[in-house]
C-alpha cells in the first residue's frame, strides 16, 4: 500500500513537471507570438504612411491643370486646418 502511494507520488510529481514544461513553452510561443505581433503593427504604420504619401502624391499628379491643382491643394488645406482645430480643441 506504501508503495503505492509512493507511486502515485511520482506520477504526479511527474505530470506536474510536464505540464509545468509545457506552460513554459507555451508562454514562450506567446511572447514571440507578442513579438511579431509588434513588428507587423509597426510595418503596418510605415505601410499607410506610405500609401498616404502616394495619395498626396497622385493628387499633384493627376491634376490636369493649375486650377484642379489648386483646388486639391486647397482641400488639403482645409482638412488640415480641421485637424488642428481638432486637436487644439
Amino acid at each position: 500500500m506504501r508503495e503505492d502511494i509512493w507511486n502515485d507520488i511520482y506520477t504526479l510529481i511527474s505530470l506536474y513537471e510536464k505540464a509545468e514544461r509545457d506552460c513554459d513553452t507555451a508562454r514562450k510561443e506567446l511572447r514571440q507570438k507578442e513579438e511579431r505581433l509588434e513588428e507587423y503593427k509597426e510595418q503596418i504604420k510605415e505601410l499607410e504612411k506610405k500609401i498616404d504619401n502616394l495619395r498626396l502624391r497622385n493628387a499633384f499628379l493627376s491634376a490636369s491643370g493649375d486650377g484642379e491643382a489648386k483646388e486639391k491643394i486647397d482641400r488639403l488645406i482645409r482638412e488640415i486646418d480641421k485637424c488642428i482645430a481638432l486637436l487644439e480643441g
